[in-house]
C-alpha cells in the first residue's frame, strides 16, 4: 500500500528501526483520530522490520478487555514468554504473574515493567525487536503501566517500541517522542484517489466527505460517498472516523448472517484465538469456514492461529452493528468455552443486561486475581463493575469498598475518593463508613487539605473496628504536614483512650503520635525520642517504618542514614520500585544537608527518572524543590527559579527556603525575612525546611536591625538542636546566640564577649561533627568577619580562610566573594583558596557514577542492572564511557580511581 504525505513520518520509522538495529534502543507514539493512518504505518514499519531481519511483537487493545490486567502484555510477549526463565528472579517471578503463568502474587506492578524491559533486552540478544500496539489507548492500565516503563529506559538496546494511540482517548506517555498525524493536503488525498479509480463526477464530494482523513479517503473513494451512511443534508456532518465505522458497518452488513455472526464471534473475543473461536461457533451453529465471505472482502485474515481484522474500526463495526440479543448469545457461547476464568468473567460481565449476583461474584474473584498479579488499576475498574451488577446493598457497598482500596493502591487516590464516596452514601453502617472515610482522606491529603483529611479521620476512628487506631495515627501525620497542633493532641488524646495496643510496633507507633504533639510545641525533648525509637525498632519494609520515616525528618542524622539506606536496599532487592521515588527523595535531603551536591544531584536524578516512569509527576516537582538549595548556595538565580515549584505542602517550603538562601547570598534581606515569615504561617510550618532555615532568618533580621523579628525562631531551633544532640545543630545554634547577642551588644562589652565564647564554642562543635560544610563555612566566615571588626586581624585571616575553602568547595560563589573581600580587609592582599585536586567522578554523569561504584564494590552488571532498574547491556555501555573519562582500563582500577582526592590544608 502506497502512504500518500507521510514522508516526514515514514523517514521518523526508518529511523526509529534503524537506531534500533544500531542498539540505540527507541520509542515512538504515532496519534491521531481514527481513520488518520497510524494502522497503515504500523503495517509499514512491521513491514520493514521483518525485512531487515528483527523479530516483530505485536498487541492490539480492545475495550472490551481493559478490565483484564496484563491482558495486552500478555498478548505482546505471548510469542518470547519461554525466554522469561533467563530473568533475575524476582523479574522472571513478576512476570509470570503479571501474564498468570506462574504463583507468585503482589508484585510491584513497576516490575513488570523492569521484566519487561530485560525480556526485551534478552530477547534483542540475538537480534532486533519490534514492538507494536496498535490502539493503545484500549490496552489494560497495569499493561501501559509496564510497556511505558520499559520504553522509557530503553538505553543500548536493540529494541523499538511503536505505539498508535487515538488523540481523543488517553494513553499516558509522558515522555515518549510523539508523532501526530495531520489529514492529508488536497494533492495527495487526490493522488492517493487517483489509484482506485474514482469518477470524476463524484471526486469533489468525496475529498469533501472524507475531510482528509486516508481510511475514509479509501472507502469512500472505494464505494462511492454514499457509503458513509447518512442522508445528504442530514443536519451537521458525522466526523470522518464515524462515517467511516458506518460504512463499515454497511459492509458487514451486506453479508451473509452466519458470516456476521461468525465475525461477531471474532470480535467479541480480542484475542482471536481459533479454538477458543471454533469452540463458540460450534454451540451457535456456525463454523470458521463462514468466514471465508469477510475473508474475501478484505475484512479479517486468519493468521496461523489467530483472526486479524484489518483495521480496529472493522471489529468495532462487526461488533455494535449486531443486535444487543445476539451479542449477548455470543458473550453467553463465549464465556461457556473459555478456558480462563478471567475471559469467562467478562464475557459473563459482557452478556448481562441487568444486576446479577453470579455475574457480579465472579466478576469480583477476577478483580482478585488481578490484584494479586499486581494489577491494582484493572482490580479497581473490575471490581467497580461487579458492584454495579450486585442486586444486593450489602455486597454492592462491600465491592465498591474493595474497588476504592484498589484505586488506592494504583495510586489513583481521586478515583479511589470518588468510589469510596459513592459506597459512603449507599451505606448506614458505621463501621463501613469509617474504612471509606480513610480512604477519602487519601485524595484530600494529596490535594493539600491535610487538615481536613485529619479532621475527617478523627470523627470517624472510633466507628472502625479494623482500622481505628491507624486512622488516628494517619491523622496525627497529617495534622503534622497541615500544621494543626490541636489536631495533633487530640489524635494522641484518642490513641490512649484506647488502652495499650498490642504488640511491640503498634505501641511504638502510638508513642511517636504523642511525640509529634511535644515537637509541634517545641518540646523536642520529649517529641524526639519516641519518633527515633519508633524509626529504629520498626521492621524493614514494614508500613510502621514508612510511618516513621515520613515523620522523622527532624531526627539526628545519624538516626535517619542507616534506616533510610536499609529502606532503599530492601525496596531495590525486591523490586518495590514505586516506594523508591519517596525514599531517595529523603536520602537526597541527607546528603544535601550534608554538603555531598554531587551525591544530591545524582540521588535526585534517579528518583525523578523512576517518578516520571511511574507516574508520580508530583514528585517530580518535589525534588526539583529540594534540589534548587544546590543553585541557591552557588549563586545561580536563574536555575533556582526554574527548580522551584510553589506549594505542595511541606515539599514546597524547599522551594521557599531556597529562594530564601539565594536572597540572602545576594543581599536581599528584607524578601529573606518576607519569603520564610508567609511559610511560617502556612499549614506546612513544622517542616524541617523551615527549621534549617533559621540561620537565614537571623542573619538577615541582624542585617536589617531587626533583632526581635529572628527571636522566635532561633529559640525554636535551640531547643530542636540541644534535644538532637548533633554537634553541628547546637554549633549552628550558637552562631545564631552569637550573632543576636552581637546585635544587642554593639556598645555593650559584654555583649561582645558572649559572642565570642559563642563563636568559638561553635567553631570547636563544627570541627567534630561529619559533614554540613557549608555551615561551618558560614560559622567560620561570621567569627572572622567578628574578629576583623574587634581588630584582630590575624586571628580572623585564620578563619576566613578555612571559610573561603569550604564555599570554593562549594561552588558557593556568592559567599566566596564575601569571605575574599573580608580576607582582603583582613589584610590579606591574594584572598584566594587553595587550588582543590579536581575529582575524576565529576567528568562522570550521574547513571555513570552511581553504575562505577556498584561496579567497584564487586558487583556484576547483572546485578547492578537489577538494582538501577537497567538492562545489563545498558549498565555495561555506561562502564564503557567511564572508564576514560576515569583513566581506567577495568573493574579492578575502579576503586583507586573513585577515591576522593586529598583535601588541601586549610
Amino acid at each position: 500500500m502506497t502512504l500518500y504525505g507521510r514522508q516526514k513520518e515514514l523517514a521518523a520509522l526508518d529511523a526509529l528501526l534503524g537506531a534500533a538495529a544500531d542498539g540505540r534502543g527507541q520509542s515512538l507514539v504515532l496519534r491521531g483520530e481514527a481513520g488518520i493512518g497510524k494502522s497503515s504505518l504500523l503495517a509499514y514499519a512491521e513491514g520493514e522490520a521483518r525485512r531487515r531481519g528483527f523479530t516483530v511483537l505485536r498487541a492490539v487493545g480492545w475495550e472490551a478487555e481493559r478490565g483484564l490486567a496484563f491482558a495486552a502484555l500478555h498478548q505482546l510477549l505471548r510469542p518470547v514468554l519461554d525466554r522469561a526463565g533467563t530473568l533475575p528472579q524476582p523479574q522472571a517471578d513478576a512476570l509470570a504473574a503479571a501474564v498468570g503463568t506462574g504463583a507468585a502474587e503482589g508484585p510491584d506492578r513497576f516490575l513488570v515493567g523492569l521484566a519487561v524491559l530485560s525480556l526485551l533486552a534478552e530477547v534483542a540478544d540475538g537480534k532486533p525487536v519490534l514492538c507494536l500496539v496498535d490502539d493503545a489507548q484500549w490496552i489494560d492500565e497495569p499493561s501501559a503501566d509496564a510497556l511505558l516503563f520499559a520504553a522509557r529506559r530503553l538505553g543500548v538496546e536493540c529494541v523499538a517500541l511503536l505505539f498508535a494511540a487515538r488523540d481523543d482517548a488517553g494513553f499516558p506517555a509522558a515522555g515518549l517522542p510523539q508523532s501526530a498525524l495531520s489529514r492529508l493536503g488536497r494533492d495527495d488525498a487526490l493522488a492517493l484517489l487517483a489509484g482506485l479509480d474514482v469518477p470524476a463526477a463524484v471526486r469533489d464530494r468525496v475529498l469533501r466527505e472524507s475531510l482528509g482523513n486516508p481510511l475514509a479517503l479509501r472507502e469512500f473513494g472505494a464505494s462511492g460517498p454514499a457509503a458513509a451512511g447518512r442522508p445528504q443534508g442530514a443536519g451537521q456532518p458525522l466526523p470522518a472516523a464515524e462515517r467511516v465505522l458506518a460504512a463499515y458497518r454497511g459492509r458487514v452488513l451486506e453479508l451473509p448472517e452466519r458470516t456476521r455472526l461468525m465475525l461477531l464471534i471474532a470480535a467479541a473475543d480480542s484475542r482471536g484465538t481459533l479454538r477458543y473461536l471454533v469452540a463458540a461457533a460450534e454451540r451457535l451453529d456456525v463454523e470458521l469456514a463462514d468466514l471465508a465471505a469477510a475473508e474475501q472482502r478484505g475484512l479479517v485474515a486468519v493468521v496461523g492461529e489467530f483472526v486479524e481484522f484489518r483495521h480496529p474500526l472493522i471489529r468495532t463495526a462487526a461488533y455494535t452493528s449486531a443486535p444487543l440479543a445476539r451479542r449477548v448469545a455470543v458473550h453467553e457461547a463465549l464465556a461457556s468455552t473459555s478456558g480462563d476464568p478471567d475471559c469467562r468473567a467478562r464475557h459473563l460481565a459482557s452478556a448481562a443486561t441487568g444486576p446479577d449476583e453470579e455475574v457480579a461474584a465472579e466478576l469480583a474473584e477476577c478483580a482478585k486475581r488481578a490484584l494479586a498479579r499486581g494489577g491494582p488499576a484493572a482490580a479497581a475498574d473490575t471490581y467497580a463493575e461487579a458492584a454495579r451488577l450486585t442486586p444486593d446493598a450489602a455486597p454492592r457497598v462491600r465491592r465498591l469498598t474493595a474497588a476504592a482500596w484498589a484505586a488506592q493502591q494504583a495510586g489513583h487516590a481521586e478515583q479511589a475518593a470518588e468510589l469510596a464516596e459513592e459506597a459512603y452514601k449507599q451505606t448506614a453502617d458505621a463501621d463501613r463508613r469509617a474504612e471509606l472515610a480513610y480512604v477519602r482522606s487519601f485524595w484530600l491529603f494529596e490535594k493539600d487539605a491535610a487538615p481536613e483529611a485529619g479532621a475527617l479521620l478523627i470523627s470517624h476512628a472510633a466507628d472502625s473496628r479494623a482500622y481505628g487506631r491507624e486512622m488516628l495515627r494517619a491523622a496525627a501525620t497529617y495534622a503534622w504536614f497541615g500544621g494543626d497542633v490541636a489536631a495533633l493532641h487530640r489524635a494522641a488524646d484518642l490513641l490512649e483512650g484506647y488502652g495499650e495496643a498490642r504488640g511491640a510496633d503498634a505501641r511504638r507507633a502510638d508513642r511517636a503520635v504523642r511525640g509529634l504533639a511535644h515537637m509541634a510545641a517545641d518540646d523536642f525533648a520529649r517529641g524526639l525520642p519516641p519518633v527515633a525509637d519508633l524509626l529504629d525498632e520498626a521492621a524493614v519494609g514494614s508500613a510502621t517504618r514508612l510511618q516513621a520515616i515520613s515523620s522523622a525528618s527532624l531526627l539526628p542524622d545519624d538516626v535517619q542514614l542507616p534506616v533510610i539506606t536499609e529502606e532503599i536496599d530492601f525496596a531495590r532487592g525486591d523490586g518495590i520500585i514505586g516506594r523508591l521515588p519517596y525514599l531517595l527523595h529523603v536520602l537526597a535531603r541527607q546528603q544535601l544537608y550534608a554538603g555531598d551536591h554531587r551525591e544530591a544531584a545524582r540521588t535526585v536524578t534517579e528518583a525523578a527518572a523512576i517518578a516520571r516512569d511511574t507516574g508520580l509527576a508530583m514528585r517530580i516537582g518535589r525534588l526539583h524543590n529540594l534540589l534548587a538549595r544546590i543553585p541557591a548556595i552557588e549563586g545561580d538565580e536563574e536555575r533556582v527559579r526554574t527548580l522551584v515549584t510553589p506549594g505542595m505542602n511541606a515539599g514546597g517550603n524547599y522551594g521557599v527556603t531556597a529562594l530564601a538562601l539565594l536572597d540572602l547570598g545576594r543581599g536581599r534581606y528584607e524578601d529573606v525575612l518576607k519569603r520564610l515569615a508567609e511559610a511560617r504561617a502556612g499549614a506546612a510550618r513544622y517542616s524541617a525546611a523551615l527549621l534549617f532555615a533559621t540561620a537565614d532568618e537571623v542573619e538577615a533580621a541582624v542585617r536589617l536591625g531587626a533583632r526581635e523579628r529572628a527571636l522566635p525562631p532561633a529559640r525554636r531551633f535551640a531547643a530542636w538542636a540541644a534535644a538532637s544532640g548533633q554537634p553541628w545543630a547546637r554549633a549552628v545554634a550558637l552562631r545564631n546566640e552569637a550573632l543576636l547577642a552581637s546585635a544587642a551588644g554593639d556598645t555593650d562589652a559584654a555583649g561582645t564577649a558572649e559572642a565570642e565564647a559563642a563563636y568559638a564554642e561553635a567553631v570547636r562543635l563544627h570541627a567534630q561533627a561529619v559533614g554540613r560544610p557549608f555551615e561551618r563555612a558560614r560559622t567560620e566566615l561570621r567569627f572572622g568577619e567578628h574578629l576583623r571588626r574587634e581588630r584582630r586581624r590575624a586571628e580572623a585571616r585564620t578563619h576566613l580562610r578555612t571559610a573561603l575553602r569550604l564555599f570554593e568547595g562549594l561552588a558557593a560563589a556568592p559567599w566566596s566573594d564575601r569571605a575574599r573581600a573580608e580576607l582582603r580587609a583582613a589584610g590579606e592582599a591574594q584572598a584566594t583558596a587553595r587550588a582543590t585536586a579536581p575529582d575524576p567522578a565529576d567528568r562522570l554523569t550521574p547513571q555513570e557514577l552511581q553504575v562505577v561504584r556498584l561496579a567497584a564494590e564487586g558487583t556484576s552488571s547483572r546485578e547492578i542492572a537489577a538494582r538501577l532498574f537497567l538492562s545489563p547491556r545498558t549498565v555495561e555501555y555506561h562502564l564503557y564511557k567511564a572508564y576514560p573519562k576515569l583513566g581506567v582500563s577495568s573493574r579492578r582500577e575502579l576503586p583507586a580511581a573513585l577515591a576522593p582526592p586529598a583535601a588541601p590544608e586549610p
